[in-house]
């Protein structure tokens, strides 16, 4: 009898620890950031962004970084979820920022018109 309740109690926990990676995984999954960025065709580029659960992405970072780094354009997210700035010159990288494990890049090479 006392094997028969280690083995209900080790199966219970078993149980509660596969509820609880589905429910926390499902709960991270929900929550990704997403930003897509396009070229205006007039010298701008306008971005995009949210979360998969739909959530809005106004207030959040959104920054520019040339192609050693350094920021060259700063701004936030409008009501919208939208950015939009003057295109620089040569390569750079789009930085959507929505904190840590949160962050989307997009380099220049991937916007298109």
């Amino acid at each position: 009898m006392e094997m028969m309740k280690g083995i209900i109690g080790t199966r219970a926990l078993s149980t509660l620890c596969m509820l609880g990676a589905v429910l926390f995984g499902s709960a991270a999954w929900a929550h990704t950031p997403v930003c897509m960025c396009w070229d205006n065709g007039d010298g701008t580029i306008s971005c995009e962004g949210g979360f998969s659960d739909g959530s809005s992405a106004a207030g959040v970072e959104l920054r520019v970084e040339d192609e050693k780094g350094r920021v060259v354009i700063q701004g936030k997210m409008n009501e919208d979820s939208e950015f939009t700035f003057d295109k620089p010159r040569g390569e750079f990288v789009v930085v959507f920022d929505a904190g840590p494990g949160h962050v989307v890049k997009i380099t220049s090479r991937n916007i298109k018109q």
